[in-house]
């Protein structure tokens, strides 16, 4: 974990943003003046309450009932000054009380929904997305689950900032506040011949500086362990979620005792995590509970002397006790909010390594290959290494030209290469360098489609809007890839990446590419699930309707070789460099 200056530049990085430079800057600075406005009207109440605390004792102590009435229903003029009733003032509080929760959540809200916008376009953006997740290390607190620090640490960073920054600086004016009431109340205390004023602030002031030391000393560990639980909590629902994902084969494989087994390591980790925290906590929890508990009579037993020697009324000592509780309990602020300090302090670190990874991706966006659009039809590459993310070469100095409207089959074993090659000219492989220029309008479709939630129409027209095209077109796209039977539900919100089996969605990728209509497709064994039947009048679909079109293909059956002009195999050697080379075709 890192230092105190670091943890505060990076909270203040995360922040600035928002209250600095963002379109939302000036209603935000309203906001959150208006908030700490409402908040200082509470402790100046608080402040009133405290001279109304004394009057109104002081009304019991002496029996009048005039001025008990008074100061419980109306209004009362007293030594202290004019002093409202408690009804009047509770009324006033609940009012803005109400109104300091509902700003506040007003701005957290706001704040919360431009910092989610903000992380991710960032993450995004240059697919820095990709290139983060190929590149992250675990073991240097590298970014892991960025879906959980885009849900979850964005909502509690906005939420503790806000909470724990106006609880510091309501803290420092109740402070201001109070320490003078304190010191006027206090009066000189003699110890061996030397006279202390305002004796009480400084008794309150060692209490404090006391329990804060042992408060750190004990509570230190707990914003590792807080970031750590984060990550070891979001390693289990991923490894849940992955299982929804893929229940069918896990069924196929009667893989359940090892799901349970994968399961129960993650949830062992995340309760050893947390057994640490408890222990942690308790150790705390035994200091702060004995700290606030003495600190609930020790104003008492300081101020009681001058009390009993009648230097003090009853109103004097509850006021007195009152005023030494809220300046101690302001110099106790570091003990008071330690755990929500140790939370803060994890989720901090957390965006900001998540912060930092994306800013290192997008900034190398820029680096390794020189991605260009084609100054022709076809695509060209020229001087390129392909390399694997430990710095292994795939293919080495290699030069390539495919031209449009010529069709290429690429072969090769399993493991090869191919893939990493398609994910090159695609332009989101990160390792490697040369240049590569592309056509325009090139579409390309992995082997296990990508499908979103949603509608099926969503689904279908993805990536692009469900509204760029006509009922009609989406059901004639179906219907050409094979999928009539899905034409009536083209509304329905389903889970359709687990109702559809692979093949369909094989046959929904294919779907795409007919609404699209590219000129160029990129096909990485995007028709492996379908039978070889199937296959075929696919890529006759794809032939028919897309007239023109090029397809660069990754499979092996001959089936579909016929429908392509060159076949290039990728062959490379165990631990080398590879090479692509071009084979007969064949019959």
């Amino acid at each position: 974990m890192r230092g105190l200056g670091p943890f505060l530049r990076g909270s203040w990085q995360l922040a600035k943003p928002y209250f600095w430079q963002s379109d939302e800057r000036w209603s935000a600075i309203g906001l959150l003046l208006g908030i700490l406005g409402l908040r200082f009207g509470l402790v100046g109440m608080s402040v009133v309450l405290s001279y109304w605390n004394r009057e109104f004792f002081n009304a019991l102590q002496d029996k009048n009932w005039d001025a008990f009435t008074d100061l419980l229903f109306l209004y009362r003029r007293t030594d202290s000054g004019f002093m409202p009733g408690f009804c009047e003032v509770a009324a006033v509080y609940i009012v803005v009380a109400i109104y300091f929760t509902y700003l506040s959540q007003w701005l957290q809200i706001r704040w919360r929904k431009w910092m989610t916008g903000r992380f991710l376009d960032a993450w995004l953006a240059d697919r820095a997305y990709y290139r983060v997740a190929m590149t992250q290390d675990l073991r240097d607190s590298g970014p892991d689950n960025p879906d959980q620090r885009i849900a979850d640490d964005i909502r509690e960073f906005v939420e503790n900032s806000l909470t724990l920054g106006i609880s510091f600086i309501a803290n420092i004016a109740t402070f201001v506040s109070f320490i003078g009431i304190l010191w006027g109340l206090s009066g000189d205390m003699s110890v061996f011949g030397v006279s202390i004023p305002g004796y009480m602030v400084w008794v309150a002031l060692i209490y404090a500086i006391l329990g804060t030391w042992a408060t750190h000393l004990v509570g230190k560990p707990l914003a590792s362990l807080r970031f750590r639980q984060q990550r070891v909590e979001a390693d289990f629902r991923y490894a849940l979620v992955r299982f929804r994902e893929n229940m069918e084969a896990v069924a196929l494989y009667r893989g359940e005792n090892e799901e349970k087994a994968g399961f129960l390591h993650r949830f062992t980790a995340l309760t050893g995590n947390w057994w640490a925290i408890m222990q942690r906590v308790k150790m705390l929890s035994m200091l702060t509970a004995g700290y606030d508990q003495v600190a609930t009579v020790f104003p008492y037993i300081v101020a009681a002397p001058k009390y009993f020697f009648g230097k003090l009324p009853l109103g004097g000592l509850t006021q007195t006790a009152g005023a030494f509780a809220r300046v101690q309990d302001t110099m106790s602020w570091f003990i008071n909010h330690y755990p929500s300090l140790a939370e803060w302090r994890a989720v901090v670190d957390r965006l900001t390594t998540f912060h930092n990874a994306i800013a290192a991706a997008r900034a190398q966006a820029g680096t390794g290959f020189t991605m260009t659009t084609s100054p022709d039809a076809d695509l060209h590459m020229s001087g390129v290494t392909i390399s694997l993310p430990n710095g292994q070469a795939l293919i080495e100095d290699a030069d390539l030209t495919l031209t449009a409207g010529h069709s290429v089959v690429v072969t090769g074993r399993s493991g090869s290469g191919k893939s990493t090659l398609f994910r090159a000219i695609a332009g989101i492989w990160p390792f490697g360098q040369g240049r590569i220029a592309v056509p325009e309008n090139a579409f390309f479709l992995p082997q296990a489609p990508y499908i979103p939630l949603g509608s099926l129409r969503h689904v279908v027209c993805y990536p692009n809007p469900a509204s760029s095209y006509d009922r009609a077109t989406i059901v004639q796209a179906l219907t050409d890839a094979g999928l009539p039977a899905l034409a009536d539900q083209l509304d329905q919100d389903e889970n359709w990446s687990l109702r559809l089996s692979g093949g369909e969605k094989q046959r929904v990728a294919l779907a795409r590419a007919l609404l699209a209509k590219p000129r160029w497709i990129f096909l990485d064994e995007a028709t492996a699930s379908l039978d070889p039947d199937g296959e075929t009048a696919l890529y006759q679909a794809l032939k028919d309707h897309l007239p023109g079109v090029t397809l660069v293909s990754i499979a092996h059956r001959q089936s579909v070789a016929a429908f392509h002009d060159t076949s290039l195999e990728f062959r490379r050697p165990d631990g080398g460099a590879g090479m692509l080379v071009a084979t007969p075709r064949g019959p």
